[in-house]
């Protein structure tokens, strides 16, 4: 009666707002893969997935793909970020590939070379990308 063996999993809730920070002068190689927020203010080399959002300040280097809930984006980005909520350019952002995103906030001074793709029913970019690559080098010769 008293036992109550079927409480929730603390570990489950408290999931989205543990906190990771990659600290300025630090350098990361590998991937990240979390279920909470995650701040880097360092340089990572290597993908990044978490299901909660991910925030880069000004001074954050990052070279892999990004996935993520939602995203701020402060510092350099090299690879796909893709985001299912929203995502945010900050004026310091300087961003090299494909952005894929259900809502976009570009501040003034933000740089971006790449594809986007917006809205809720959103594809893959790397996909789509991969397939015509597949189709370009499949022509038969006559």
């Amino acid at each position: 009666m008293f036992n109550n063996n079927n409480k929730p999993h603390k570990e489950s809730s408290d999931a989205v707002t543990i906190s990771n920070i990659i600290g300025k002068g630090s350098h990361l190689e590998g991937n990240i893969t979390t279920t909470g927020n995650l701040r880097i203010e360092g340089k990572v080399t290597g993908g990044i997935q978490s299901k909660a959002k991910v925030v880069l300040s000004h001074t954050a280097q990052i070279d892999g793909n990004i996935t993520a809930h939602n995203a701020e984006v402060g510092g350099e980005v090299k690879g796909t970020i893709e985001v299912t909520e929203l995502l945010v350019f900050k004026s310091t952002a300087i961003v090299w590939g494909d952005i894929i995103a259900a809502k976009l906030v570009f501040e003034e001074g933000a740089y971006f070379d790449g594809k986007c793709k917006m809205g809720k029913d959103n594809k893959n970019l790397q996909e789509e990308s991969e397939k015509k690559s597949i189709a370009n080098h499949c022509i038969n010769p006559i």
